[in-house]
């Protein structure tokens, strides 16, 4: 699970199948029922309509517990001081290089570059928003410097962040510049 919707729908489908959950957590679920397979089925095929699964083997469950940290440390509202190896180290309590081994092995991607997607995917948000400068979100974003998340954002959008954000304003039109688009036509 990525999110709190996430955390919803699981408790939803859990509800719906008369199972009760003694915690939701991202990306962990613990129940008080023992389940059997059918019901396990049927709770998998709840919540793969909105595209989650469930996970049993140790590996998955441990990707699963690295996305999830990933995800924490991007989206902390304070900006962590620490890099990722040592954050996922401290936060997992396991050796760093067996991390990045696993997650490499499973998911044919290095965490530095699965960050760098979380951060690009957070950085397109806070633009579309307008709530922050560029400089603002590279430094919510913990990188070194404006240019280094420009460099990192046109690496994995194909965009500078400006020209990502005036294509914003291109998609977006208000209803009266769409009749006056329209007028203008008839012209």
């Amino acid at each position: 699970m990525a999110c709190e919707s996430c955390k919803v729908v699981v408790s939803d489908a859990l509800e719906e199948l008369h199972l009760h959950p003694i915690k939701v957590n991202l990306g962990e679920v613990t129940i008080k029922e023992e389940i059997d397979a059918e019901t396990k089925q049927k709770l998998n095929s709840i919540i793969q309509k909105v595209g989650l699964e469930i996970v049993e083997s140790k590996g998955g469950i441990l990707i699963e517990k690295i996305k999830n940290s990933c995800l924490r440390y991007v989206n902390s509202d304070e900006p962590i001081k620490i890099n990722i190896s040592d954050y996922l180290t401290k936060e997992l309590d396991l050796d760093y290089n067996y991390l990045s081994n696993a997650f490499s092995d499973v998911t044919t991607c290095t965490i530095v570059h699965y960050i760098n997607l979380l951060k690009m995917e957070k950085a397109k948000e806070m633009i579309l928003f307008e709530e922050y400068n560029f400089s603002e979100i590279a430094e919510k974003l913990n990188f070194s410097s404006l240019s280094a998340f420009s460099t990192q954002f046109k690496k994995i959008t194909s965009f500078t962040p400006s020209h990502f954000r005036n294509l914003k304003k291109i998609r977006r039109k208000a209803i009266q510049e769409l009749n006056e688009d329209l007028a203008n036509k008839k012209q």
